[in-house]
């Protein structure tokens, strides 16, 4: 796609979408910037922009943003929104910043999908494939923006990409050699009309461009993916938690292996994963049938899985007082990864919850917080509806900061407990984002 002298609109400036104006500038094409955001709230990115002498506006869309031949729309801009709504009847074309990025990369895209896990699946992909020694980018909604580095990825390389819905939902072209769905759950389902259907539709995209050269590997465990599994081209391989497959990877009594057309080609110890919980041993198998299929050998795969501590904000151990253990879940920002998380500790929990709420129904985790967890530390926006659903049946205290919560959590938590914080909720209502809410837990508890 050459993008020479184009006037190319990209909507949102945030990381992605300062990303994909500086990769069509570097195309010579002609980026305009455009958000609905205030400059001062945007001030980190719009440095960016003016340093680069490209063009932007804020505090909404003006018509400016029409002159153009293609729209590049930031994940974080709802479908519906009526700047896209306007563009399409105008008959602009709109892609996502995936898509832009995907036309630039020469190397070898793993793209990962799915409700919950992709961080941690990419950044142990990342991992695995370094240390087999291959180049390989990790980029999505951490680390990277795609078009940050497509331009840089030699054809030998390899890119660990974490897709959204949001971005596989202005797709075209887009086809990475390797697709993987870690899991289907309801979430985002207000950018959906509240229908499930929608969203699993959306997430079953990235395949839809894949021949019979490339890869797919499906969740057999997750009822969402198989039930809304389209027709595909690609050579598939699945893994399971319980049941055995002849293409894939699969958990047998304290052992994973890996088959191809029924021979196995690899197995390891589930002790060699060093990351907690059921759910990235799922993960984890993701990852192991996609280096099986560039036939990484087998000892590199071992050695990355035992060196893999996790990521940053993501069942994150930060320190150890008087025999509690203090958890960083702060990328739990729906209550399906609460579960995961409450799976993964057989010690007694105090749960710190709340945030900005995204609809939420805590029935799905109420049986797991009344058989392990001690008490509810509620926080944020939410604090109230939290403490209505659980104070009738387990002790709920609401707090106004985290660092009353750690205050609090040392005073009341005994040897051999944890302090979770494993919220269900966005972040905005206290904090910049989850990261942000991350970082102020560790330093509450790092002050004790």
């Amino acid at each position: 796609m050459n993008l020479k002298n184009k006037n190319i609109s990209v909507i949102g400036a945030v990381r992605s979408g300062v990303a994909a104006a500086k990769l069509i500038k570097k195309l010579e094409g002609i980026p305009f910037v455009s958000d609905m955001g205030d400059e001062n709230e945007l001030k980190e990115f719009i440095d960016q922009l003016r340093n680069e002498n490209i063009n932007f506006e804020t505090g909404g869309h003006s018509e400016k943003v029409y002159n153009c031949e293609m729209m590049v729309v930031s994940p974080g801009v709802p479908f519906n929104a009526p700047v896209l709504v306007k563009a399409r009847e105008a008959g602009i074309k709109l892609i996502s910043e995936v898509e832009l990025a995907y036309k630039y990369c020469k190397g070898n895209i793993i793209a990962i999908t799915g409700t919950n896990g992709k961080t941690t699946t990419i950044s142990l992909c990342g991992h695995v494939f370094n240390q087999s020694g291959y180049n390989t980018f990790v980029a999505g909604n951490i680390g990277l923006a795609f078009s940050e580095i497509a331009l840089d990825v030699k054809e030998r390389d390899f890119v660990a990409l974490e897709v959204s819905s949001f971005q596989l939902d202005l797709i075209d072209q887009f086809k990475p050699k390797v697709a993987i769905i870690l899991n289907i759950t309801p979430d985002h389902l207000n950018r959906y009309d509240n229908k499930i259907d929608l969203y699993a539709n959306a997430k079953q995209k990235i395949y839809k461009n894949q021949d019979s050269s490339d890869y797919l590997i499906l969740n057999k465990d997750n009822g969402e993916v198989i039930k809304y599994l389209k027709e595909y081209k690609s050579n598939s391989f699945y893994f399971s938690l319980g049941e055995e497959t002849e293409n894939g990877c699969f958990r047998k009594n304290d052992e994973i292996h890996f088959n191809n057309k029924g021979k196995e080609e690899f197995s390891c110890n589930v002790s060699d994963i060093k990351i907690k919980g059921e759910h990235n041993i799922a993960n984890v198998m993701a990852v192991i049938c996609a280096a099986k299929i560039f036939h990484l050998e087998n000892s590199n795969i071992i050695k990355a899985l035992q060196t893999f501590k996790g990521v940053e904000h993501r069942l994150e151990f930060v320190r150890e007082i008087n025999g509690i253990l203090f958890i960083n879940d702060s990328k739990a920002t729906n209550v399906n990864s609460v579960l995961y998380a409450l799976k993964s500790f057989d010690e007694p929990i105090f749960l710190i919850l709340g945030g900005q709420d995204k609809g939420n129904d805590y029935g799905e985790i109420k049986g797991l917080v009344l058989q392990g967890v001690k008490k509810i530390y509620a926080i944020g926006s939410s604090a109230e509806k939290v403490y209505n659903f659980f104070n009738s049946a387990i002790a709920v205290e609401i707090k106004k900061s985290l660092e009353d919560v750690i205050s609090a959590a040392v005073k009341e938590a005994s040897e051999g407990d944890v302090v979770l914080l494993s919220p269900a909720c966005a972040s905005f209502d206290m904090f910049d984002n989850f990261e942000h809410r991350g970082r102020v837990f560790k330093e509450a508890v790092n002050n004790m």
